[in-house]
């Protein structure tokens, strides 16, 4: 191919026609309509929205007990190496493949994605992909909170690696080319229903089949105190950030128009959020009586830049607030219902991600602006801004079907790994827990001594985590200082045992010095020759011949007082 047939293609590509390149295997569908600068601005977002792992990693380890911070982590760990890996190997293929066997229900074709490097389409394509991953390993992190503290982390793994199943088919049918939602008009810009709905309801149906957590409400309904306060409210600044990107760099470019529209959508990501955070404030203040709840403010606000993603530029600015605010209500309000139910969710995904998901699908068809000249809503605007009903009616459909396949696939697919790998932990491992028990990490100062003591005498086999030791601790140096302080402490035995031995030696040779009283008058014996010491005060007796002393002395009774 020569300089001349790369500027055609190009050139083709710019304008966005659906045609294919000389030697390139693929249609070029929008989803690749990148320009140099486009291409630039979804790299640097999809980088940005990676770090959103770090924020929910922290997020999830602040709200489990400090027993299970670390495999929480690892969760999230495995759900970017596992979930990347089958994104890459199918998931992409099933949410925009364009082979000839591609329905309205499920893609095919693109598996494995690897382009050539004399593929014209080559850098759109990885670009593309990347931002779309960045999306799929969000939406199964999301799961690995509502899990916590009680799931056989083997299992989990296992169904990280297939939750991409549950992911991909329903991005397929909003952004997808063949997907049904997308060809009835469905808007959804930055995944409120594909991402957050999608893990929301998969964190439901998840905390659903496993269970409470031992012992959760034996002392009621309210919520268990946070492992890491401080970790948790840190999350939540990563994720705001992350979330700026998560938005506006869901224009997919800033060529054209479409720069005015990523400002747009920044500022009003925050503009929802400003109402999420003040409403959640509220909500707290008047439930506990004036002190202020951190899962209620950390939740609201979360739950508000959910409500804000799916039309995060086709809002104006009291709107955001607006729809900010009933995200923030909705979440704080159905929290504690969801523990009424006995569905287990320790940090709230299937209220924030799962209640505040659907009704940011919804608000897309009651807020929405026709962003002209851009057919995101192919022109179309929502029912409070002179709209008709369609939209909403199609929003409401979507909801609707992302609800269904989230909770019903994510029964499913527990249900198969139940059957390779029971899900729930050993209720044994679950009270020493997973960071011991799966990961060999032992905290100190958190109850586990107490913990293997009680669980001792049942048939447990307690010998591999016998000898582990606490981290934080460097067993070396404790060693080595444990031998120091056994030489100073015999070091100091010994000078006890002399400074006694010297004393005893001392008072044997001291010389007449002490004082008697007896009916307030005193006698005092003063020496008179060191080398004629006093022996006997009771017989009055003394060596030195020249010395003058009282030839008895009578036996002293109780009044007489010795004083050294």
């Amino acid at each position: 191919m020569n300089s001349s047939d790369l500027t055609n293609d190009s050139t083709t590509l710019l304008l966005g026609l659906k045609v294919t390149s000389r030697n390139s295997s693929y249609v070029i569908p929008g989803l690749y309509d990148l320009s140099t600068e486009d291409t630039n601005w979804v790299l640097t977002s999809s980088f940005i929205i990676f770090t959103m792992q770090t924020g929910f990693g922290m997020l999830e380890s602040g709200c489990v007990s400090l027993k299970n911070e670390v495999n929480i982590m690892m969760k999230n760990v495995i759900d970017i190496v596992l979930g990347g890996f089958t994104y890459w190997l199918f998931g992409y293929g099933m949410s925009y493949g364009r082979g000839p066997f591609s329905n309205s229900f499920i893609g095919i074709g693109d598996f494995l994605l690897d382009p050539p490097v004399n593929d014209p389409l080559m850098g759109q394509i990885f670009a593309a992909f990347l931002f779309q991953l960045s999306f799929a390993t969000t939406a199964t992190t999301i799961v690995s909170g509502a899990m916590a503290e009680r799931c056989n982390f083997k299992a989990y793994c296992l169904f990280s690696f297939l939750n991409t199943i549950i992911y991909c088919i329903p991005s397929g049918w909003v952004w997808g080319e063949h997907g049904f939602l997308n060809q009835l008009g469905a808007v959804d810009i930055a995944g409120s229903g594909p991402v957050h709905l999608i893990g929301g309801t998969a964190a439901f149906a998840s905390a659903y089949m496993l269970g409470p957590r031992i012992g959760r409400y034996s002392d009621g309904y309210d919520p268990l105190p946070l492992g890491n306060p401080v970790n948790a409210c840190m999350g939540l600044f990563v994720l705001w950030w992350g979330w700026l990107a998560f938005n506006s760099g869901s224009t997919y470019g800033v060529s054209g128009a479409k720069w005015q529209y990523a400002a747009r959508a920044a500022v009003m990501t925050m503009m929802g959020s400003f109402g999420g955070g003040i409403i959640s404030c509220g909500y707290s203040l008047w439930r506990l009586n004036g002190r202020m709840d951190i899962m209620d403010l950390i939740n609201g606000i979360l739950g508000s830049l959910v409500s804000i993603t799916a039309g995060c530029f086709l809002y104006r600015a009291w709107e955001a607030l607006v729809i900010g605010s009933i995200g923030a209500l909705l979440c704080v309000l159905t929290m504690p219902l969801f523990d009424r139910l006995h569905v287990d969710d320790p940090v709230g995904a299937s209220s924030v991600h799962g209640i505040c998901g659907v009704w940011g699908v919804i608000a897309v068809g009651l807020f929405a602006d026709n962003p002209v000249p851009l057919d995101t809503t192919n022109g179309r605007s929502g029912l409070f801004k002179g709209g008709d009903w369609y939209l909403l009616a199609i929003q409401t459909l979507s909801a609707f079907c992302l609800t269904c396949w989230g909770i019903g696939s994510t029964l499913l697919l527990l249900y198969f790994v139940n059957k390779i790998v029971p899900i729930r932990m050993d209720a044994n491992e679950e009270l020493l827990g997973a960071d011991l028990m799966e990961h060999r990490i032992r905290h100190s100062q958190i109850g586990l001594s107490r913990a293997i003591s009680a669980l001792a005498p049942i048939k447990i086999d307690l010998d591999k985590i016998a000898g582990i030791q606490p981290i934080g601790l460097n067993p070396g140096h404790e060693k080595s200082l444990a031998q120091l302080r056994a030489a100073d402490d015999k070091l100091q035995q010994w000078q006890i045992y002399l400074n006694q031995t010297e004393r005893t030696s001392e008072l044997r040779k001291k010389s007449v010095g002490s004082i008697f009283r007896r009916n307030s008058k005193t006698i005092q014996i003063t020496e008179r020759n060191e080398t004629n010491a006093f022996k006997d005060p009771y017989k009055g007796k003394n060596n030195d011949s020249s010395t003058t002393t009282p030839s008895r002395f009578t036996e002293p009774d109780s009044s007489f007082v010795w004083l050294d």
